[in-house]
């Protein structure tokens, strides 16, 4: 009987391992930040909930029209390390720095990664709108949608931090919650840019309960 268990749990956790190896969910969004922030330009945030890192050269970003046609290059980072969260801003170089003074002023953190986007037709609507992430050939990598945003502050980003994929998206950033903050410069912003927690896939997780609940299976007919 252990030999027949050690099988069947070895087989599960090659299985969880397996889908959980490398995978890109989108945690955060703000679209409501390039009319309400100094930083004057929207943002939203990746993690990759797998263990191993993903090569994203090439991938780009697209909004509801849902196109990879349409989608835009995403700039200055190309790769997105084991249980990482980056941020993607809509602009240049001078927009990251600006996004990185408003939310951190002087104490950003060491590891904080800011990448940018930019390019017609590709904005974030604070009414409703969506993020796509397409790879390098343009497959569909993640995918959220969100209804509208705030009208007057506080400012809360939309908060994905349990990784739900392909999926509306309408929580809301709270201090103290998935490492949520105030903005050092406004602190009527609040979110957890660059700061979010890995979580393992949803699929990963019925994958392993799945499992388990074999195993339990198995032991008790075993016993009978």
């Amino acid at each position: 009987m252990k030999n027949s268990l050690s099988y069947i749990a070895a087989a599960v956790l090659a299985a969880t391992s397996f889908a959980a190896s490398a995978a890109v969910t989108i945690t955060e969004v703000a679209p409501w930040s390039s009319g309400n922030s100094p930083v004057g330009a929207d943002w939203f945030e990746l993690t990759n909930t797998g263990s191993s890192a993903v090569n994203i050269t090439g991938w780009k970003v697209d909004d509801n029209s849902n196109s990879f046609a349409s989608a835009v290059a995403l700039n200055g980072i190309a790769s997105i390390a084991a249980g990482q969260s980056v941020i993607f801003v809509e602009g240049n170089a001078a927009t990251a720095d600006a996004f990185k003074s408003n939310w951190f002023g002087a104490k950003a953190p060491a590891n904080l990664t800011i990448g940018t986007y930019s390019g017609a037709g590709v904005g974030l609507s604070s009414g409703g709108d969506a993020v796509n992430i397409y790879n390098a050939a343009g497959a569909l990598q993640a995918n959220v949608t969100f209804g509208a945003s705030e009208s007057a502050s506080p400012f809360h980003t939309f908060d994905n931090a349990v990784g739900l994929n392909n999926s509306a998206v309408s929580k809301l950033s709270a201090v103290g919650i998935n490492g949520a903050f105030a903005a050092a410069n406004n602190p009527v912003e609040i979110g957890s840019p660059g700061s979010v927690a890995a979580v393992p896939e949803p699929e990963s997780y019925a994958m392993l309960l799945a499992g388990l609940g074999i195993i339990a299976a198995v032991a008790r007919k075993r016993q009978r």
